[in-house]
């Protein structure tokens, strides 16, 4: 069977554009996103040396704590130069989130924090999730990251660039039709917080949460580090991550966080429901 092909977009995007390992570890709102995700991750993995599969794991920034932490990684993801960058903390593979190569029930996690970014398809998506399940071990972790529908609105607003009209009908595209593919980024599918978590129960999995990962407060971090001066202090920094957490218990707030984690489990059973 052929392996489904990967958007020449987001193949050049990460190639030969973005360093994404760098805007995680650089960036105040990538560090903001890094930490909280760590932080999400580690109230729902299983104790290590459990197996992950770092599905879409880039150059292994997530592969790379999770070592640390003992865990047992193997990464797969479609882009090369993601690949080799990898493949110095774990062992990593070229491929598809969409037909992965390992067998079923294999790994006691499998994550995916970014492939859902670059499938506007929705069987594309129904794919990856469907593959997530098949491999993961039954009562097994799938985590799933999704960018926000309304994170360009507030993205641009802290380039102080969104009064112009050049920037205000890719915004609004955005959030009519929920996909980007434009200049500056690349394809992309900006999910609302509901789709995300009703994606993941169609593909079986039970006992599913979303949460915002950075938060009410990522924007003004954000913000602060495109204005002149030193940037964000640690402890903004700190009351962002706060206001994270204390925004978890309301839905409402999800809305204004810029990605999602959603997470899911295999029913033991067989199906959703738990029969056989």
């Amino acid at each position: 069977m052929s392996k489904p092909a990967l958007a020449p977009s987001v193949l050049s995007f990460y190639s030969e554009t973005v360093d994404e390992s760098r805007r995680l570890s650089r960036s105040a709102d990538g560090r903001l996103e890094l930490a909280r995700t760590q932080e999400l991750l580690r109230r729902f993995l299983p104790p290590a040396p459990a197996s992950v599969l770092d599905v879409g794991g880039g150059a292994g920034v997530h592969a790379e704590w999770l070592v640390k932490d003992g865990y047992a990684v193997s990464l797969v993801d479609p882009v090369p130069r993601h690949v080799e960058q990898a493949s110095v903390i774990c062992p990593a593979s070229v491929g598809d989130a969409r037909a992965l190569d390992a067998s079923d029930g294999s790994y006691d996690v499998v994550q995916l924090l970014g492939p859902l970014y670059h499938l506007p398809d929705p069987a594309d998506r129904r794919k990856a999730l469907s593959e997530a399940k098949r491999v993961v071990k039954p009562g097994g972790l799938v985590a799933a990251a999704a960018i926000n529908r309304y994170a360009s609105l507030f993205e641009h607003v802290t380039y102080a660039h969104l009064h112009t009209e050049r920037m205000q009908e890719p915004v609004a595209k955005i959030l009519r039709t929920a996909v980007h593919d434009g200049a500056h980024f690349t394809l992309a599918y900006f999910h609302r917080a509901e789709e995300l978590a009703e994606e993941l129960r169609e593909s079986g999995l039970t006992d599913v949460q979303v949460f915002g990962i950075e938060g009410p407060a990522w924007s003004l971090v954000k913000a602060v580090e495109q204005q002149p001066g030193d940037g964000p202090t640690e402890d903004l920094i700190a009351s962002a991550i706060a206001a994270a957490r204390m925004a978890e218990p309301y839905p409402e707030l999800l809305a204004a966080s810029s990605h999602l984690l959603a997470v899911g489990w295999a029913p033991v059973n067989g199906t959703a429901d738990g029969s056989a």
